[in-house]
């Protein structure tokens, strides 16, 4: 039996702003600065000692797992690999591929795919999407324990509101609680960032009412599981104020490599 992985990299959207970049070229494996944007994902979880991943997949799924494959080398280590020394890191990140497009002739959204990928993952895993570029996060085995040990559902990273979300998705309570607000609210609202730690039993019943693993390929988007979770003080938060980038556009990328 496979070990179970600890991270989920959301990877099986069309890309539908990002055309035509995206006709032949799935939108993870587009080059910022010199890699594919994946793989810096792959790279900063390697750092933090987390080296076994879940990846979704859907439109052109089959280039994300030729470009990786199911052990992807992490030779020669850049500089952002160097930052952890103190971790103990392995020469390769073992992937496993979670392929709605082939099982289900499309993408889940990102409840239902993290639904089907379950099985797959361990009781605590971190999940991000494939589209951000987040070149300095530092995915800590102690962030990791932290949230193990807190017993909450879910905990998610929040950054300052880009232009392209300038209302932002959710508040930021003192004691570090997620805040589902209305958008009249006058508290403070901030993006999410896509990076989580998440426990399996949010993505369980009763919490969430798909069946385990998904077998029916059931769509299903990730903010009313969050909203509802949040209501019920089972989401905790924090600010992350580091580089931060939704490569939602063909400009936006353009911007990233110019920089």
């Amino acid at each position: 039996m496979s070990i179970a992985a600890q991270a989920l990299i959301l990877a099986a959207g069309r890309g539908e702003r990002m055309r035509p970049l995206t006709d032949t070229c799935p939108k993870p494996l587009l080059p910022v600065r010199g890699k594919p944007l994946m793989q810096w994902h792959l790279e900063a979880l390697a750092a933090g000692g987390f080296d076994r991943v879940v990846v979704n997949t859907a439109w052109l799924g089959e280039q994300i797992e030729t470009r990786f494959r199911s052990d992807f080398s992490l030779q020669p280590r850049d500089s952002l690999l160097k930052q952890l020394s103190n971790q103990k890191q392995s020469d390769n990140l073992h992937i496993t591929y979670s392929h709605e497009g082939r099982d289900f002739g499309g993408a889940l959204e990102t409840a239902g795919g993290i639904a089907r990928a379950l099985p797959l993952l361990a009781d605590v895993f971190w999940v991000l999407a494939g589209d951000v570029f987040t070149p300095d996060f530092s995915f800590t085995q102690a962030a990791f324990d932290a949230f193990t040990k807190s017993g909450k559902l879910g905990h998610i990273w929040l950054v300052p509101n880009p232009p392209h979300n300038a209302t932002g998705d959710f508040g930021l309570s003192e004691d570090g609680l997620a805040l589902n607000l209305s958008p009249a609210a006058t508290t403070e609202m901030h993006t999410f960032s896509t990076i989580a730690l998440y426990r399996r039993e949010l993505f369980s019943p009763p919490h969430c009412l798909i069946p385990w693993g998904n077998p029916q390929g059931e769509k299903a988007p990730l903010a009313p599981l969050l909203r509802t979770a949040m209501d019920n003080q089972q989401i905790t938060a924090q600010l992350y104020g580091g580089a931060w980038t939704d490569v939602g556009t063909p400009q936006r990328l353009a911007q990233l490599n110019a920089d």
